[in-house]
């Protein structure tokens, strides 16, 4: 079965992260979501606790690294050296990166971004050192998936559901997706 790891630091965006979690569970991900901050709970930027289902360096590999944004959680998760090297790993082993919202300043510190097209939350561009940044809605670069903000994780969650091979036409179809913007939802 295909695995992913949600990391999660205290701010995270909940929309973001719980919108991913979800949307990658119905796809036939199995995903664990990992506490970067040495707790079982997390505490996301609008008071929502969530019981991470492990620590962060606990648990079996995985084919994907996934950061929900969020403030002060993406700053978080950019200082922790242990989700710096977790992401220079699943990088170096070819497996999937990706960040939306503030979250790809850590992966700009991590060194995944350089000669790499990529987006984040509008300003937060200014903060990363390597890459091309772009506007779009959702940016995917090989094994490097990105995002803007809130109002895209559903976006954000099918083009990695689609980036791990998994059937994210059926999925949108079934979550009424294709009903956004008057029936020309992005894809």
């Amino acid at each position: 079965m295909t695995k992913a790891a949600v990391l999660l630091a205290d701010g995270f965006e909940e929309i973001e992260a719980i919108t991913i979690v979800d949307v990658l569970r119905r796809g036939g991900v199995g995903v664990d979501m990992l506490a970067t901050n040495g707790r079982d709970e997390v505490t996301g930027d609008h008071g929502i606790v969530v019981r991470a289902d492990a620590r962060l360096g606990t648990t079996d590999p995985y084919d994907a690294i996934i950061l929900p944004g969020g403030h002060p959680g993406a700053v978080a998760l950019r200082d922790n050296d242990a989700v710096i090297a977790a992401l220079q790993e699943m990088d170096a082993a070819g497996g999937l990166v990706a960040a939306m919202c503030a979250a790809p300043i850590a992966l700009g510190r991590a060194g995944v971004l350089a000669g790499r097209t990529y987006t984040c939350y509008p300003g937060y561009e200014d903060q990363i050192d390597n890459g091309e940044f772009a506007e779009d809605v959702v940016v995917v670069d090989g094994r490097l998936v990105t995002s803007r903000g809130p109002g895209t994780a559903l976006a954000f969650a099918y083009a990695l559901l689609d980036a791990l091979g998994k059937d994210a036409a059926t999925l949108r179809q079934r979550m009424l997706y294709t009903l956004v913007a008057g029936g020309s939802a992005p894809e």
